[in-house]
Parts: structure tokens; sequence; C-alpha cells
């Protein structure tokens, strides 16, 4: 669930390597027909990946190159100087893409997505226009080094602070500002934080009139929201989770009335995992919304999971299995990004809006 994993160590002569296709790539003559080609392949790529997706309605984010000379920010890494206006920043994680865009970053000619859940490129709620142009390579679970390299960033943006080994290396091919983005705080907390190190808080409160704008709309479509109880609920290392993770679901139903169960906020918002014989505790829930990959064979995944958990009779007793009240969402949407937030909102619409 957790993006946090363990870097597997690569050798030095592999990013070596990797300059040297840098250079030879850098002298072809093909580059439009392939960018043609690459643009025809995600288009694809996308109408296959996000049958059935939630796609928000998103301003066009027109990049923002301005000023000269570099900034220093502080990272978890202590001071750093980066550039006040990069030409090609680099998200290191799929939502640092996201928070780059909206930033109004321009972005290296291919950026990182996830390599499971379904993902061929990236997620079906990511502004696509500002997007039209990038390639995509898989960066997680495993991170993929050499892809990061060839993308030539001049700016790299690392929510993955919390390993020490992708902080350390991210700056031998970039300037680089790593945080923790996963650290238990709200993700909106490091979206505002981020914005401001960077100069960019016009950027922030653009994102945020868009966001307030959209609740006030989604809340007057909701009856009596206060009288609908929901919670977040997950399945991973062989429990029900209930918590709120990076904040955006919680956050959503807070801001829109919505009565969040109290097993959600137990622990600091952290929820409770849940075993099977605890599964009363989610008793008084009218919507669980539950993430899930893309794609046909992490549809059969998800109809497993709620296979399996029909096999408990106390799972059968609860209040959104019976009234047909279980959500599903992409699962990106669940690590926190400025789009992700505003999909989610779609999603409740979808499923509560009279």
């Amino acid at each position: 669930m957790t993006p946090r994993t363990t870097l597997r160590p690569r050798a030095t002569a592999m990013l070596a390597a990797a300059a040297g296709l840098m250079m030879a790539a850098s002298c072809t003559t093909d580059a439009p027909t392939e960018a043609a080609d690459d643009t025809a392949e995600r288009e694809d790529q996308l109408s296959e990946q996000c049958q059935e997706a939630v796609v928000p309605d998103l301003p066009e984010l027109p990049p923002v190159a301005e000023g000269s000379g570099t900034q220093t920010v502080t990272g978890v890494d202590g001071e750093v100087d980066v550039p006040v206006a990069p030409q090609a920043a680099l998200g290191m994680y799929t939502t640092d893409v996201d928070i780059l865009a909206w930033l109004r970053y321009p972005l290296a000619s291919s950026q990182p997505i996830r390599g499971d859940g379904g993902y061929t490129t990236f997620p079906c709620f990511f502004p696509q226009d500002a997007l039209a142009d990038v390639s995509t390579f898989a960066n997680y679970p495993e991170y993929d080094y050499e892809s990061v390299l060839l993308a030539e960033p001049d700016f790299i943006l690392n929510g993955l602070g919390y390993d020490p080994d992708v902080v350390a290396r991210l700056p031998e091919i970039a300037p680089t500002y790593s945080v923790d983005a996963f650290d238990g705080r709200s993700w909106m907390e490091h979206f505002e934080e981020t914005a401001a190190a960077l100069g960019r808080t016009e950027y922030y409160e653009e994102w945020k009139a868009i966001y307030d704008a959209r609740v006030a709309e989604v809340a007057a479509a909701i009856e009596d929201p206060a009288s609908i109880t929901v919670a977040p609920v997950g399945y991973w290392e062989d429990q029900f989770q209930t918590g709120c993770y990076a904040g955006v679901e919680c956050q959503v139903f807070a801001d829109l009335g919505l009565t969040i169960a109290p097993t959600s906020l137990l622990n600091d918002r952290e929820g409770e995992a849940l075993s099977g014989e605890q599964l009363g505790k989610m008793d008084g829930i009218d919507y669980a919304f539950m993430i899930r990959g893309l794609g046909e064979e992490e549809d059969a995944v998800f109809q497993q999971l709620l296979d399996d958990a029909a096999q408990n009779p106390l799972w059968g007793d609860l209040d959104f299995v019976r009234n047909d009240g279980i959500v599903g969402y992409e699962f990106e949407m669940t690590f926190g990004s400025p789009s992700g937030q505003l999909a989610f909102l779609d999603v409740v619409e979808q499923a509560l809006a009279s």
C-alpha cells in the first residue's frame, strides 16, 4: 500500500551506461516521428486503462518559467540550491509530477509512473493536456535511475524523502528538493509548504480556490450530508484498514460535512487494522470507499477481495455491504495530489449526490 519501499542498490556502471545512451539518443533525426508515435500510443493507453475511471474537469495548466538564478530551500537533507526557473522539472513519484504541473513547472520530456496496479501511463485523473507531450517510465515499486537520467531534468521534486538512498542519489543527476510527503501529515500541508518553499504559493492558492468552489458544488448536491456515515476501507497485510492515510478521503468527507466513521478517526486518523473477528467495528458505515487498480486483471483482484470477505458472515451484516454502499476508486488518488483531491470529490459526488 504505502509508497515506502527499500531501494535495491544498482551499480554505478549502469548510470554510466545510461549516460552513453543519452548521448546517442541526442543524435537521432527521428524525433518528430517518434514524438507523434508516443502521443498516439499514450492516447491508446489512456483509452484502454481508463475505462470507467473518474476523470475530473481540470483547467489548463500552462507552464511558467520566470526569473533566473537559484534559490535555497531546506529539504530533508538540509539546505540545497535549486533553479528558480527550471526548464525540465521531474517528479520522483507520480504525485510529485502532478504537483509540478499544478505549480506550473515546465516538465522534463519523460516522467515516472507506477509499474503496478494496472498502470501503463499516467493516472486517469491527471491533467492530461499538460502531460500531452510527456512520455512515461515505470519508477515504482523499483526505482529506475537510468530513466531519470535519460529524462535530462534540471530540477527534481522528490516526495520520497523517507528513503535516504533516494535522497542521496538524485542530486547526482540534478538539483533536488526532497521532502517526506508520506510522514503521516496531510498531503495538502506538504503541497502548501512545497509551493511556499519554491516561491509558487500563488499556484497553490489557485488550486485551493478551485477545490473550495468544487466542494461547495458537491456539498449542495448531497442531501443532508451529516446523516451519511462514510469511511475509507482498505485491505492489506491480511487486515481491513480504516485510516485516512495521506488525508485525501477524510479531508473531502469533512469538507462536505459527511460523518466520518469513528474507527477512521482513531489513532490520530490512522484508523484501525481490523481482523476478520473485528469487522463489527465497521457497523453503521453507509458507504465504504475502497481503492482498486485499473484494468481487467485488477478488476479481478478487487472482485476476489470482495468474494473472500464475503466468506466471513460478519461482512455480510455490515450496512455498506447489505445496501450496496461499496464505492471503488482509482488507488493512486489515495496518495495525495492536487488532481487526485479533485477527482475524489467527483467520486463522492457520483456516489452520494441526489
